[in-house]
């Protein structure tokens, strides 16, 4: 609730609080004037009077102060305060339409959350300020908890632009070089080979999904095989495959692929690894699957890496590295999952077993895999990261930023952050290319008044019971240097595995978009 809300039902408080007073003061009058009379009777009487209306004016402040609560509550999604972008009024045609794209997906009520997606919840930010955020369904099925902004659930992969904030400030700091060898800082990993030849492994290509280091499949041929699979037509794809593409465009290509990504063993580990160093157990051995530098191969086993060589950078835990950022941003809800810690609102996490039918997820740890997919978080922490990232980029693009605070990260530091990288097209989607921790769809404009695509950084996540994604959607105008940032973040976390969220936050990004 923003200062503005609570401003405002103090002074209303306040005020039948004056009033009682002021009535009580004249009751006390009154019942001196007749004890002193002639009249005990009366006197009686009017202290029985008095009584009656404190009585009846303290169950009147009681209820006000209860229907002012209650309306709160209800407009728990509503933004409320002041400024011309907190404002509802400009937003509900937007916020409408939304909730008409969020039922597409089938997102579960009181009558068929056992049958769909248990719960979901949606964060909107325009222009900084979040103008809506708003919980559907369940956090919790049998305990028939509902879904709220404060719900805190896996974010998945949404964990990768995270931890490539985090490294970019270490290189901010000269504690982490992009380009040196990772055996500098962890000597541990051995020195790969590829076709019979020492190759270089990186931070920056572990950032882009470029070192050749695997992801959940092991098999190497099997990998190469299907990367060489030609893309059926967009007429010929199913609205199913289309989906399960758009849940995370550069590691599945269709709904059968999709399946078999959450068949994979590692998915399911339960057990606890001390440290990231002892994480690299899982893969560090295995051979690679690319060329580094070659082609892209989507890798959460590349980030636990690459978190490996942040921890001994930095000279912290990669916890606690990754804790300090989150204070800085005022994330106060975002922390890695695990399962001793009380950690208030947290959802329980579910899956859509063969018969169709909504049922829990097993137990998992994922100690093994902070850096790329361990996270948990709410739709109102998310927000504040994208937009700090909105805004350092933005300002890097001011010739003079005046009075403006400078951005969270430094004008070069943000614009690698969300600078396409090459080579980094996957077989699933030629048009989303990858940066630093983020996808990329650059900007483009083909033919005169015809469809113009804007320029927009999204990460989708998946895991055992969540699917997620964040979208920051820059404003298409000048930017004047007054008001930032400008433009559009949405995020939208649900506690079902395997649904695709992508295209769904674009389409809610377009709707408010339009409202500015």
């Amino acid at each position: 609730m923003s200062q503005l809300c609570v401003l405002n039902r103090a002074i209303l408080v306040s005020r039948c609080t004056e009033r009682l007073k002021q009535r009580s003061l004249w009751f006390q009058r009154q019942q001196r004037l007749h004890v002193e009379g002639p009249n005990p009777a009366a006197a009686a009487c009017s202290k029985r009077r008095s009584k009656s209306w404190l009585w009846l004016c303290g169950l009147g402040l009681g209820v006000a102060v209860a229907v002012g609560l209650k309306t709160n509550r209800e407009k728990a999604n509503v933004p409320c305060g002041d400024g011309e972008n907190l404002r509802i009024g400009g937003y509900e045609a937007a916020i409408e339409a939304s909730r008409e794209l969020l039922k597409r997906i089938q997102v579960g009520t009181r009558d068929d959350a056992e049958v769909g997606a248990p719960g979901l919840v949606v964060g909107v930010s325009v222009n900084g300020h979040q103008v809506w955020s708003e919980g559907f369904g369940y956090s919790d099925l049998e305990n028939r908890v509902p879904c709220g902004p404060t719900t805190v659930m896996r974010i998945a992969s949404i964990s990768k632009p995270l931890t490539s904030a985090a490294a970019a400030l270490l290189c901010e700091e000269g504690k982490l070089d992009l380009d040196a060898p990772v055996q500098k800082y962890v000597p541990e990993f051995p020195v790969k080979q590829f076709d019979g030849q020492d190759v270089t492994i990186t931070p920056r290509l572990l950032l882009s999904h470029l070192s050749g280091i695997r992801h959940y499949e092991k098999d190497g041929r099997k990998v190469r095989e299907k990367a060489k699979r030609p893309l059926k037509p967009p007429a010929q794809e199913t609205e199913e495959e289309k989906s399960s593409a758009e849940s995370k465009p550069n590691t599945q290509e269709n709904s059968a692929q999709a399946k078999k990504e959450f068949e994979q063993e590692e998915y399911y580990l339960k057990d606890n690894f001390e440290n990231v160093i002892q994480a690299l157990d899982l893969f560090k051995d295995d051979p690679l699957i690319y060329k580094p530098g070659t082609t892209f191969l989507y890798s959460t086993h590349g980030f636990t890496l690459l978190s490996a060589v942040m921890e001994r950078a930095s000279g912290q835990r990669f916890l606690d590295l990754m804790m300090s950022m989150f204070y800085e941003l005022g994330m106060d809800h975002t922390v890695a999952e695990q399962n001793d810690p009380i950690i208030y609102h947290r959802s329980r996490f579910y899956h859509v077993n063969k018969k169709g039918r909504v049922v829990n997820c097993p137990y998992v740890d994922n100690s093994y895999k902070w850096a790329g997919g361990g996270f948990l978080s709410n739709v109102e922490d998310l927000l504040l990261f994208g937009n700090a990232l909105l805004y350092s980029y933005q300002v890097a693009q001011l010739q003079d930023p005046k009075n403006l605070l400078p951005g969270f990260l430094k004008p070069k530091t943000i614009q690698e952050l969300w600078e396409a990288v090459d080579r980094t097209e996957s077989n699933s989607n030629k048009d989303h290319l990858y940066a630093q921790g983020w996808m990329v769809v650059k900007e483009k404009h083909k033919y005169g008044q015809c469809k113009r695509r804007r320029c927009f950084v999204s990460h989708t996540g998946g895991a055992v019971g969540a699917s997620s994604v964040l979208l920051v959607l820059p404003t298409d105008e000048a930017l004047d240097g007054q008001t930032l940032p400008r433009g559009v973040v949405v995020t939208i976390l649900m506690n079902v595995q395997g649904v695709g969220l992508k295209s769904t936050a674009f389409k809610i990004a377009h709707e408010f978009d339009k409202s500015i």
